[in-house]
């Protein structure tokens, strides 16, 4: 596909000088919606291994696109998101509805000042929202992160946003699962992104080939879990391990993949440089541990 050619040509300029992927968001939205929700994994995969920025932004948009079919909205064409985190105590105010506006502060707002509406969670309710009326106000100050530094994930202020609807739960199923699963999607493209990079690398002596096969091992691992999500017929059940997989076999990448390599691909700015700080940020904004626990209390309970 010419459009992720183009993205991963620009991955590099991206990640030094952050700005909104304008033309890169612009193809993506237009190609027509994968048929099987495997092949829309396969998409975001593909799209996340071109850049994990805009990976991150085009998983988000498809999150909020079958999120407002759900309800019977339709998308149309806007460049959406959905933004969930709550700032700290020092940072601003969680956001509220009041009279049908939206008011306060949301963090981690990927694709803020680019997208043209937004999913917000405002103390539990989700609402649907404008972004374009000029009372939404973006902090670019705020996100300072190493990783996914063009996905824009910035600190918003809201003064009365207008509110167009109000949405069902993001608890709700089949779409919560649904979700996190291809949000997992993009961690499984930057975790390619990396196996590209450091084979290409990696010289043919026996330590480096053994490192070479962990890499190929982790990926291989990976598509499986995807290959059985596919088929599978509740996709609760299949979540939060295939999530887990994921996490697990992507720091085995990046940590094999620096053991073989060292230091020169991290020092100079290469494609797996940029895939590990992309991968370690998006895993940490997703707590797993919680979920493991639960799966393993209700085994052992």
């Amino acid at each position: 596909m010419r459009a992720l050619d183009e993205i991963a040509a620009n991955a590099a300029e991206l990640d030094a000088n952050p700005a909104f992927p304008t033309v890169a968001i612009a193809a993506l939205t237009q190609l027509e919606v994968p048929a099987t929700r495997g092949e829309e994994w396969a998409l975001v995969r593909r799209v996340a291994r071109a850049d994990g920025s805009v990976g991150r932004i085009f998983e988000g948009h498809l999150n909020a696109q079958e999120r407002l079919k759900l309800d019977g909205i339709d998308p149309g064409d806007h460049w959406l998101g959905v933004w969930g985190a709550d700032p700290a105590p020092n940072e601003g105010e969680p956001a509220s509805v009041h009279n049908d506006t939206l008011n306060g502060t949301k963090v981690f707002c990927s694709g803020a000042g680019g997208l043209t509406r937004a999913l917000v969670i405002a103390k539990g309710t989700l609402v649907y929202v404008d972004l374009t009326d000029g009372n939404v106000e973006v902090d670019k100050g705020w996100y300072r992160a190493g990783g996914m530094r063009a996905s824009e994930s910035h600190r918003v202020h809201f003064h009365g946003a207008p509110i167009l609807a109000t949405l069902t739960p993001l608890t709700t199923e089949p779409y919560l699962s649904g979700d996190a699963i291809r949000t997992a999607a993009a961690w499984a493209g930057m975790v390619d992104c990396g196996v590209d990079s450091a084979l290409q690398q990696l010289k043919d002596d026996d330590l480096r080939a053994h490192a070479a096969g962990k890499l190929i091992v982790a990926q291989q691992t990976i598509d499986r879990w995807f290959e059985y999500a596919a088929r599978a017929e509740d996709l609760t059940k299949v979540s939060i391990p295939l999530r887990a997989a994921v996490a697990d076999a992507g720091a085995t990448v990046f940590g094999e993949a620096a053991r073989a390599t060292g230091s020169r691909p991290f020092a100079t700015g290469t494609a797996l440089d940029r895939a590990r700080r992309d991968f370690e940020l998006f895993v940490l904004q997703h707590r797993l541990d919680p979920f493991l626990a639960r799966l393993g209390r209700e085994r052992i309970s």
